[in-house]
């Protein structure tokens, strides 16, 4: 790929021993290791920084799409998982599944470009690509603005899958024997719905949400795509297009040290919902 026309075979081995490619392939991969425990993920093949700069740069903005859409997701799924589970087998509790449905079987790229359509083409409320707008002051109310369109679609994804978990976890909860002991004791709904059935129920709820985070990344990087977001899913389509593989490499270690610290931290919440785990 990086061959000119009239590159020389001579040039071509000293750019094979400048990167490094003439050594045997586990020596290669042992270079890189040490070189990746001193904090150098090599340079990009295309803009000649270091990627861990360039990953530096877009992690801001991906974390703060990511995180935003979570919580959205979250506050959205687990009231209405809690009420469908409370009325289950009624309409309401239907409606509710059935939302759920369609929040998860909607492609995200569909849904963004139904978003844009309306907003951005038909109404003209929202702005469609970027963290900020061209030539602006890149403040607080125009960076949300620009949030809006797909910290919505990314939300709406994680409340249709995590409303059915929800809804699952805690039906099973108020099935149980204590929960009837406390409904004999007079002990008001409010209660022993959110205090008794809940903390019990969060257990699988953790576990997916824990399985969720991960998967924000690759979620993202569609969301990113559409919607020109300077995240880590733009800079990682674009090394795909463009075959930058030190850049593609860094995103690929980052995801598995987010998946790694994923599911160390649900094994900690695990310990501090529930008081009888111990290690």
């Amino acid at each position: 790929m990086m061959i000119g026309p009239k590159t020389t075979e001579a040039a071509l081995e000293a750019k094979a021993v400048q990167l490094g490619l003439d050594k045997p392939i586990y020596v290669q991969y042992f270079v890189w290791l040490k070189n990746m425990l001193h904090g150098n993920l090599g340079y990009s093949m295309k803009s000649y920084q270091p990627v861990s700069q360039i990953i530096g740069e877009h992690l801001g903005p991906t974390l703060l799409l990511m995180g935003t859409s979570l919580i959205l997701g979250l506050a959205i799924a687990i009231p209405l998982g809690i009420y469908s589970a409370v009325h289950r087998y009624q309409k309401r509790d239907y409606f509710l599944v059935t939302l759920s449905f369609f929040g998860t079987s909607i492609p995200s790229f569909f849904l963004s470009l139904i978003f844009i359509y309306l907003f951005t083409v038909k109404l003209g409320w929202l702005p469609s690509s970027g963290m900020t707008t061209a030539g602006g002051d890149g403040g607080i109310i125009d960076v949300i603005k620009h949030m809006i369109m797909p910290v919505i679609i990314l939300a709406i994804s994680i409340a249709g899958s995590n409303i059915r978990y929800v809804r699952s976890a805690v039906l099973e909860i108020l099935q149980k024997d204590y929960i009837r002991t406390a409904r004999s004791k007079g002990i008001g709904r409010f209660l022993i719905i959110n205090k008794h059935a809940l903390r019990n129920a969060l257990i699988p709820i953790v576990t997916v949400i824990g399985m969720e985070i991960p998967v924000l990344f690759g979620g993202a990087v569609i969301i990113e795509e559409i919607f020109s977001w300077p995240g880590l899913g733009l800079i990682t389509m674009n090394a795909i297009i463009g075959r930058d593989y030190p850049v593609i490499m860094g995103v690929s270690l980052l995801t598995a040290v987010v998946v790694l610290a994923a599911n160390l931290l649900t094994d900690i919440v695990y310990a501090l919902i529930d008081p009888t785990i111990k290690y």
